[in-house]
């Protein structure tokens, strides 16, 4: 009997690392995929349509929001972007674990419609950690980071939202958490009853 997967929703502060951490927990696995967003900006040389994101026009996007299609759904600019259900429920059916790299409000947004999502907030070791790291990056300017600063404590405020908290110290070894997290929600007693009463 095959398991089905869980819907895992990735969150937290942009510098956190949280690419690398899930990029090493996913490296040793054959049950996890990413989830594939819906949008309507026009794909790039080398993008293909179901790889890198659903391309669609901006009529079918409102007919998904409306027909509830979307699990969330937001604006960057000007284009529309969101995460069909469809391929979430496909995939967590074919027994594969979905993640979801998503801001707090997307987050909110999916588990109002998935309440089983599993929610996990990746953070670094302290504030003046986050700060080196987006100063090492050296992709923003120090306005950009001072307000990714402050974006990041608004998002801690909201992290009690969350089912589990990863701090990044060591990328391995939050990486390993990750994975363990990932193991451990498929193994709920909830989940596996019915093996007791088929056994």
């Amino acid at each position: 009997m095959s398991e089905k997967g869980r819907l895992i929703v990735i969150s937290g502060p942009s510098g956190a690392g949280k690419s690398t951490v899930v990029s090493k927990a996913v490296a040793e696995r054959n049950d996890v995929c990413f989830s594939v967003s819906v949008t309507t900006r026009k794909p790039r040389v080398g993008e293909v349509d179901g790889r890198e994101y659903f391309f669609v026009d901006l009529d079918r996007f409102k007919e998904m929001t409306d027909n509830n299609e979307l699990l969330e759904h937001a604006e960057y600019c000007a284009n529309s972007y969101g995460t069909p259900r469809a391929y979430v429920e496909e995939k967590t059916e074919e027994g594969l674990n979905v993640i979801l790299d998503i801001e707090v409000q997307g987050a909110r947004q999916v588990a109002d419609k998935m309440s089983d999502a599993v929610k996990i907030f990746i953070i670094p070791p302290s504030m003046d950690e986050l700060r080196n790291r987006l100063e090492k990056r050296g992709a923003d300017t120090q306005r950009a980071i001072e307000a990714r600063l402050i974006r990041a404590a608004q998002e801690y405020e909201e992290a009690d939202f969350y089912d589990y908290l990863i701090v990044n110290d060591d990328a391995d070894r939050a990486a390993a958490e990750l994975s363990a997290i990932i193991t451990a929600e498929k193994c709920r007693f909830a989940l596996r009853k019915e093996r007791l009463e088929n056994a």
